[in-house]
């Protein structure tokens, strides 16, 4: 014959085992709802990095365009390759598109500086949320992030006096240009990476 205390022996370990793998399930969901978020925010950190790179790419090519139309027109090329002219644009198409591409969309891009050096700072919300988990709130919840991106001049010049003679200045990975701004046609021209660097912001 089972006694009455074997029998209540038994139900207080039956209570013990519920009660010890229900905790265990919640911890369960619980850290699945934790990685969710960080998935998100990895997501939603990595369209704000790429649609920060675009926009600096984007105005890098500008500013490239404007050194070799000041080289054509005789004006301040070395300004535009120490990054000292006024920044042409924002590069909020090429951060919007890659915002799209990242399934985000773009809420801000703003120009600024690093440094002394111009700089884009993207501000974005992805349209894929955290997703459903024990946490009710986050079922519906929208990932944001921003980055800053910043161009930094590879080149260091020591401008002549007369920019319409041959112009010499050295670049980084010990790239050296002769241009004679009267031949542009004849030569190759360096490229908007060989004159500029772009990086996220530490």
């Amino acid at each position: 014959m089972i006694s009455l205390r074997a029998r209540g022996d038994q139900g207080q370990t039956i209570l013990i085992y519920v009660v010890v793998v229900s905790g265990l399930l919640f911890m369960a969901f619980a850290y699945f709802a934790f990685a969710q978020a960080a998935a998100a925010r990895n997501g939603a950190q990595s369209a704000a990095d790429a649609s920060a790179l675009a926009a600096a790419q984007e105005v890098r090519d500008e500013m490239t365009d404007g050194f070799v139309n000041a080289l054509v027109q005789g004006g301040d090329w070395a300004d535009w390759l120490q990054g000292d002219q006024n920044v042409p644009g924002t590069g909020g198409a090429a951060a919007a598109l890659l915002a799209g591409a990242n399934d985000a969309t773009l809420d801000r891009i703003a120009p600024t500086t690093i440094r002394g050096y111009p700089a884009f700072e993207a501000s974005i919300t992805t349209r894929f949320t955290v997703g459903k988990s024990i946490l009710p709130v986050t079922s519906g919840r929208h990932a944001k992030a921003h980055a800053i991106a910043v161009i930094e001049p590879r080149c260091r010049v020591t401008p002549s006096g007369d920019s319409k003679k041959e112009i010499k200045f050295d670049c980084d990975d010990d790239q050296q240009w002769t241009i004679d701004p009267k031949k542009l046609d004849d030569i190759e021209l360096p490229k908007a990476k060989d004159l500029f660097a772009v990086h996220l912001a530490e």
